[in-house]
């Protein structure tokens, strides 16, 4: 089953899938985007292209668990996906994601910095493979 992996932002959003057996999560792009329905709209027509069946996206907690204003935006935003998607939008806890998708590029000599985009495509990928991972521990 393909999954959309969504790093949801206020101007730019990374999007990561994984393959058709739920293994590997691979980042995708970024979009830039500010207004929430046409970012929405734009996700949708990725997951058709991708023949996603679910999506998760990144809830921004805060380092001691509580949720706080983004989190609070997030979850709004995740209403309005599933809405014009018909998917199932989950969501999963994001702290620290951006720094592994940092590290993880510098690694590979993307150097993350000079590129927001990677950074934000690979912290979706970062956000889906957590949760693919957590789906096998636990089945």
């Amino acid at each position: 089953m393909v999954i959309l992996g969504v790093d949801y932002g206020d101007v730019r959003t990374g999007i990561a899938s994984c393959d058709a057996g739920g293994i590997l999560a691979s980042p995708v792009c970024a979009l830039r985007e500010t207004d929430a329905r046409r970012l929405a709209e734009k996700i949708a027509e990725i997951a058709r292209e991708k023949r996603a069946a679910m999506i998760v996206l990144g809830n921004p907690k805060n380092m001691d668990s509580s949720e706080g204003f983004r989190s609070e935006k997030t979850a709004a935003f995740k209403e309005l996906l599933s809405e014009v998607t018909g998917l199932t939008v989950v969501l999963r806890d994001e702290r620290l994601s951006t720094v592994l998708a940092n590290a993880l590029l510098h690694e590979g000599q993307k150097y993350g910095k000079k590129n927001r985009k990677a950074i934000d495509a690979a912290s979706a990928a970062v956000i889906l493979q957590g949760y693919l991972d957590e789906q096998k521990i636990n089945s």
